[in-house]
Formats: structure tokens, sequence, C-alpha cells
């Protein structure tokens, strides 16, 4: 039994929520992860083109003079589907994310796939994007790697009705095409949402059952990652007491961020109490939220004044609490933190820029900096591209 896409034995975390105060000592790494479709409600050409140019040219303006606490604006991940690619709407994102606002992973809808189906959409769209576009990095031994969001939430073929995927064994495929990390949860209140709520943790596969990341080995300070296994980074999932429906029933808080939802600090303070966090490193709080932002009401937040007013509210915090310190992170950016934390890291660390200046200048879509670049100390003005 359910409610609201939330199995019955969820329930206790999400009623006895962990706490958090700015007064404290706290970390925030915040990243927004958008399933990021200009072909919603499949528009004429030139809608998408619009929804496409808006992100283009409005970000970087709307968030002029906006940094965190080290100093970087806000960034945005771009996981933009494999079966809507667009190799003009990638490119102009591309030059976006070379700007240093961002960066752009991988979502893919599929339904009734097989295996081998899966594995020849993913190798070849990674392929695109980092040869074409210049996007995702290579890792070791120079495999291609990327961040995934599964369209419709039914990651592992865990839609109840069997739906939307078809593929029993997708996070062993995931993993050994380059994934370095799922962002699918939460997806509630759809059905497809697990038992494992305001979780990091990895996920070992059964090729024979669907829904493998439904529980999993939690991300702990000083334990190695298991074989065989998926990073998950869950974003927050809680109960909404102050927003009620006729007046009694908690609103549902999963971390959307829509026009009629948008970035608060009311919402941050629920973020933050999920506790998202690797084990022992409770201080270090991840919060993970999506959005659709290619939809226009949704744009219309991102690139209007909710959002900023939300960025100068966090910022307002951050100076009358100076215990706290907020970072705006990429996708790939919050999974290396995940790594930092479970080796022990007191200060989180970042690499210096992947595109440095020349670059930037002449618009090269494919030439990036090693993935071993040298760690920016937590502080120093670094514009740091990623998500």
């Amino acid at each position: 039994m359910r409610i609201r896409g939330i199995p019955l034995t969820s329930l206790p975390g999400l009623l006895k929520p962990r706490t958090w105060h700015p007064d404290r000592e706290t970390h925030l790494f915040l990243c927004v992860c958008d399933h990021y479709e200009p072909m919603w409600r499949r528009p004429a050409r030139h809608v998408q083109d619009a929804r496409v140019a808006r992100w283009v040219d409005d970000f970087p303006r709307v968030t002029a003079g906006l940094h965190d606490s080290a100093g970087r604006p806000p960034q945005h991940t771009f996981f933009y589907p494999q079966d809507e690619y667009d190799a003009e709407h990638v490119e102009q994102i591309a030059g976006l994310c070379r700007l240093g606002y961002g960066d752009v992973d991988v979502h893919l809808h599929h339904r009734h796939d097989t295996s081998g189906g899966l594995r020849d959409k993913l190798e070849t769209y990674v392929r695109t994007l980092h040869d074409r576009h210049g996007l995702l990095e290579r890792g070791r031994p120079g495999q291609i790697t990327y961040g995934f969001i599964h369209g419709n939430w039914a990651l592992d073929n865990s839609h109840p009705c069997g739906d939307w995927c078809g593929v029993n064994d997708e996070i062993t495929i995931l993993r050994e095409t380059g994934c370095y990390a799922d962002f699918t949860m939460p997806a509630a209140p759809d059905p497809c949402q697990t038992k494992t709520i305001n979780s990091i943790y990895y996920a070992v596969d059964d090729p024979r059952q669907p829904k493998s990341h439904d529980t999993g080995i939690a991300a702990r300070v000083g334990r190695k990652a298991p074989d065989d296994s998926l990073l998950m980074i869950q974003g927050p999932l809680a109960f909404d007491w102050s927003s009620r429906k006729l007046g009694l029933f908690p609103r549902l808080e999963n971390g959307d961020l829509t026009g009629r939802r948008p970035a608060t600090l009311q919402r941050l303070n629920l973020w933050a109490s999920a506790g998202v966090a690797v084990a022992g490193r409770e201080d270090w709080r991840f919060i993970k939220l999506h959005t659709h932002g290619a939809q226009e009401a949704n744009l219309e937040m991102f690139l209007g004044e909710p959002m900023r007013r939300f960025h100068e509210g966090l910022r307002q915090l951050a100076d009358e609490h100076p215990q706290l310190k907020y970072y705006y992170v990429t996708a790939r950016e919050m999974a290396d933190l995940v790594h930092q934390a479970e080796l022990g890291e007191a200060v989180p660390r970042f690499s210096s820029d992947r595109f440095d200046s020349a670059e930037r200048a002449e618009s090269c879509s494919t030439c990036r900096c090693a993935p071993g670049a040298v760690p920016v100390a937590v502080g120093a003005h670094a514009a740091i591209s990623g998500v």
C-alpha cells in the first residue's frame, strides 16, 4: 500500500525529519537537475527555438551579481533527452555551459525496450554529446562518463505496470556505459517511488528483477563503494505541514521547482531538514532539486524575479549566519562531493574550471581540461563550469 506514491514503510522517516539550523556549521550543496525538454508537447519549431533562446540569452542576465559562498554563480544541469536530441539546440546549451553556468547530462524516455537497444542508445548518445559538442568528461580508463535521469521516473523497469522502460538490468547497463550517478529520485507521488528516501546510496543490480534501486547500501565516511554498484543521489522528500490540503493533509515536498511552486527559503528549510547526506558527514547537506525548465511557466520562474529573490534571500541568510556555507553545484560536482565526504574530507573542494578563458573566448566545443585538474579550496573565487 502507498500514500501519494510513498510506501507505508517509508512514512516514519517522513514523520520524523532531521533538523538543521543555520547557526550550526553547515555546508549546503544545491543542484538543479533539469529534465530539459524543448520538444515538450511537440510545439512548432519556432516555439522550441524560443524556449532554448530564453535560457541562453536570459540566464546570464538574471544571475548577474549572484554568487555562492565560493564566489560562483548559480549552476544549472540540463539533462537533455536522448529521444529528443537536436544538434542545434544542444550546441546552444553547450555554449551557455562554456560560459560557466552549467553542464549537460543524459535524460532518456523509452518503453518496451531491450537490453541491447538501451545499451546502443546510451553509447551512441554519450559519444555524440562528447565528440560533437564537447560535453561530458572522460573518466578512467578513458571512458566517457555521464549522469542520468530516467524519463517517467521508471528507472530499472520500476513502474508497477511495467511501462516506460522494459529493461530489468538497466542499472548494470548504466554502470557499464559510464554512468557516474543516477539522479532520478524522488518520484513521489508517482508509483515508481522507492522505499529508500532522502538518501545517498549504492544500488546493486539484480538483472532478473525490476527496481533493484528500491533499497541499497548507504554511502558512508570511510566505506568503499560496493563492487558492481551504481551511486544513487536522491532529492528531498518531506511533508509540508505549513501548507495543507483542506486544512488537514500536509502537501508533499519533493524538490520540484515549478511556476506555481518556486524556490523559497521556507522550502529550503524543508530541503535541508530532509537530511540527505553521506552517513558520518551530516553537516554536508545535499539538496538535489528537479524541474522541467523548458515548460513556459517554469521557465518564467527560473528566468524572472522569483528565482532571483530566492538567491538574494539565501545570500542574506548566509550573511546573517556565518556558520552557514552554500554552494551552487552541477550534478557531476555533487557526485564528486559525495566521494570527498566518503574519504573524510572536512572542507569541500572543487576542481578548476574545465574551460579556460581562451577556450571561452573562442567558443571552442572540443577542448576540455583534464578531469584531474588541481583542486581549488572553497572560498577561492573560481568560476567552475558544470550544470
